[in-house]
């Protein structure tokens, strides 16, 4: 050893010999800073305190961060805040007791999305990684969290993105008057003129979607080739998400500003001008009318709760992604309840637009039912089938309205009982037409689009509503590949704008499965499946690991250190015990719901004119239950070759910023150790280069908590806990 070293200095002086780390550093070759077991500052026999998630506050150099707390609050509403919120939400409250659906949501969104979401940001925020790095990070053998989380943002950012594909043609195509989907298309057949019978038997919007947009096969096992309209709408959009995203949160940051707010802007106005269309408040009303006895059936709160797990983007990376670009004192509990809220008031709002427009339609095609019945009644009164001493003497054919038309349709079927059917009168009642629920691109490209052709100014109207969508699609979609890009950038040292570029090329060549004829069907298939089990099963590890296995109270006092003050132990409640329980229920009754309901698909039938169930043939139904596979294969591997040590469990691959932080720490203590030797004290006499580490009081704040040693293998803390709370 050399003569000139501290160590050997003390063997010939009176104190006793005490290692200090910076004595082990000069005599050692470098070791993994994570995975070693150091005492700093300690008395001798006393044990070092666990690893917390964060290896030192100050060491954040050569990470992006966001220009202002702004452009981040907007990027996580962007990605929350996405096409579910306008097409789904309002189908699930109409179908789910109206009014009554809201009680269920918001209970399941304090329970489960408020926590959970509170949860990854801080995670996200206090390691500074994307997915993958932060479940490597808490407990290694789980890494396969990140890797399915990366494999899900894969799969649903693949046929995401063919909807604002779809989007941006109807956007295109709306700069016309009248707007192509306003009447069927007319073929002339000599001085004949002739309505196109699928057109016909259907309706123009319905037309417009299924023949001259999608131009769609009767089956999934017809492809039919490629649709090049679509497949020119599909390019431009990764064109956009490309150069959204090809600069990292630089970039993103500031289409955000616009991507964010311009809905807001969109829904005001539709909103407004909504409010001011006959038959807007009987939308409004029918929405809002709570049907109590609908909250007692758990298929209400069963979906309440899967729209909350998905309305935040929860499993999907994106979350994390964002927040790992945030400073470490960052009050993320704030921007979880705030990001939670206005997704929640977002989506009222778009319930609303939504039927105040339906209310209208359905005003429109009411009052279009009893000009068409009416004008069978006059025929029979004419041909004297029906005698005009049924009719009331008040009603007037020349104006006729709702109400009248009921009280004469009421009197007809009383005495006509034995022949009424024969008739073919309809009943024409308002409620009826706002009871005819959809959902999804049925809602966004059929009916909303049918009813803004009645709109005056049609094409403008249109042309905002289209442009509001490919908005909220982007907002989502640069959330999903930043979930996708960030872990990779953090594992791999690739430039960022090769990675984006190639990312999307891969996308866009994948994605041709959806822009061929029979697309639609694999977009629905993917939507069923890739997602829906993969993630649950992903938060509900991600909520164990954290609240299980590393421990919720450490976690919280983790907290405590980067908030400057402690959670409410509301939260150490959901998060060791609610959510969980709440998490596996749901997974069970997802389960449940695939092995009763019947796996198919909604072929259209050109002949026909309508939809019509079709079940998904062998290979098809192998496809959707592959997706499932693949995305939760990662989660078994993982802990396999980590738990044998087949490979290496990623701890001792720190980040720049890290190994800045532990050469500070090193220097920090060279200094203070030869401070010591030189005035002759004992180390143990020393304050410790560590910050002070302050009790956490359990959640009901008596008894004073304090953090033992888990282990003296080599390993780090995460992977030497047997039962953390009971250390605790």
């Amino acid at each position: 050893m050399p003569k000139n070293t501290k160590v050997t200095q003390r063997e010939h002086s009176n104190e006793p010999v005490t290692e200090s780390v910076a004595d082990l550093l000069s005599l050692e070759h470098p070791m993994d800073y994570k995975s070693s077991q150091m005492s700093m500052g300690l008395s001798p026999g006393s044990t070092a305190p666990v690893k917390s998630l964060l290896p030192d506050p100050d060491a954040e150099d050569g990470r992006p961060a966001w220009n202002n707390k702004m452009e981040y609050i907007l990027a996580q509403v962007g990605f929350s805040v996405g096409l579910g919120n306008v097409w789904r939400f309002p189908y699930l409250c109409q179908k789910n007791g109206g009014g009554a659906y809201l009680v269920p949501y918001f209970i399941l969104l304090l329970l489960i999305g408020i926590p959970l979401f509170f949860l990854e940001l801080a995670v996200g925020q206090r390691i500074r990684r994307g997915s993958i790095g932060v479940w490597n990070y808490v407990y290694p053998q789980l890494g396969g969290i990140g890797v399915s989380s990366l494999m899900v943002c894969g799969f649903v950012g693949l046929y995401y993105n063919v909807i604002i594909g779809w989007s941006i043609f109807y956007f295109f195509q709306s700069f016309q008057y009248p707007l192509p989907w306003a009447e069927c298309p007319i073929t002339r057949n000599g001085s004949q003129a002739i309505v196109e019978p699928e057109c016909e038997k259907s309706s123009a919007t319905t037309y417009f979607w299924y023949r001259q947009t999608l131009n769609i096969t009767s089956t999934i096992d017809d492809t039919g080739g490629l649709n090049w309209r679509m497949t020119l709408s599909l390019l431009v959009a990764w064109i956009m998400v490309c150069l959204a995203v090809i600069k990292g949160i630089q970039s993103s940051g500031k289409v955000m500003y616009f991507s964010s707010l311009f809905p807001y802007v969109v829904l005001f106005c539709f909103l407004v001008r909504g409010l001011f269309l006959k038959g807007a408040v009987d939308g409004i009303a029918h929405m809002f009318t709570p049907k109590l006895e609908k909250m007692l059936e758990p298929q209400v709160w069963r979906e309440a709760a899967t729209q909350v797990f998905f309305a935040l983007g929860l499993g999907f990376g994106g979350v994390i992604a964002f927040s790992s670009y945030n400073k470490r004192d960052n009050n993320c509990h704030f921007d979880a309840a705030l990001v939670s809220v206005i997704n929640f008031v977002t989506s009222i709002l778009a319930t609303l637009v939504v039927f105040a427009v339906l209310g209208f339609k359905a005003n429109i095609m009411n009052e279009k039912c009893v000009v068409e019945n009416a004008e069978k009644i006059l025929g029979y009164l004419n041909t004297g089938v029906l005698s005009k001493e049924l009719i009331p003497p008040h009603i007037n054919f020349s104006h006729l309205s709702s109400q009248d038309y009921a009280e004469m349709y009421s009197v007809i079927k009383t005495v006509k009982e034995d022949s009424f059917d024969q008739l073919g009168l309809d009943p024409c009642v308002l409620e009826d037409e706002l009871n005819k629920a959809v959902q999804g691109t049925g809602l966004a490209f059929i009916a909303f689009t049918e009813a803004m052709t009645h709109f005056p100014a049609s094409p403008f109207w249109s042309v905002m509503f289209f442009f509001m969508l490919i908005n909220l699609g982007l907002g989502s979609m640069i959330g999903t590949m930043t979930g996708i890009t960030t872990p990779i950038l953090d594992t791999f040292k690739i430039r960022k704008e090769i990675l984006c570029v190639g990312c999307c090329v891969i996308a866009f060549l994948l994605g041709l499965l959806f822009v061929q004829r029979s697309g639609n069907y694999f977009v629905t298939m993917f939507d069923d499946y890739s997602a829906g089990l993969p993630l649950t099963v992903v938060v509900i590890l991600e909520n164990v690991s954290v609240a299980w296995i590393y421990g919720t109270k450490r976690f919280m006092q983790d907290l405590e250190d980067m908030l400057g003050f402690r959670p409410y132990s509301f939260y150490y409640y959901m998060w060791r015990y609610v959510s969980p329980a709440i998490l596996v229920v749901l997974i069970f009754a997802t389960v449940v719901e695939m092995a009763i309901s019947p796996a198919g698909y909604n072929a259209w039938v050109e002949a026909e004119g309508s939809e019509r169930f079709h079940s998904y043939p062998p290979w098809a139904l192998g496809m959707a239950y592959s997706l499932i596979a693949v995305a939760m294969l990662p989660l078994p591997i993982v802990f396999i070759v980590r738990h044998f040590n087949l490979i290496s469990d990623g701890s001792n691959k720190l980040s720049v910023s890290y190994r800045k932080g532990m050469m500070k720490d090193i220097s920090n203590l060279e200094e203070q150790d030869e401070q010591r030797f030189i005035l002759s004290k004992n180390p143990s006499e020393a304050p410790s280069p560590m910050p002070p580490h302050r009790a956490y009081l359990g959640p009901g704040g008596t008894q004073e908590m304090t953090n033992t040693n888990y282990g003296t293998s080599t390993k780090t803390g995460y992977q030497n806990i047997g039962s953390p709370e009971s250390e605790l």
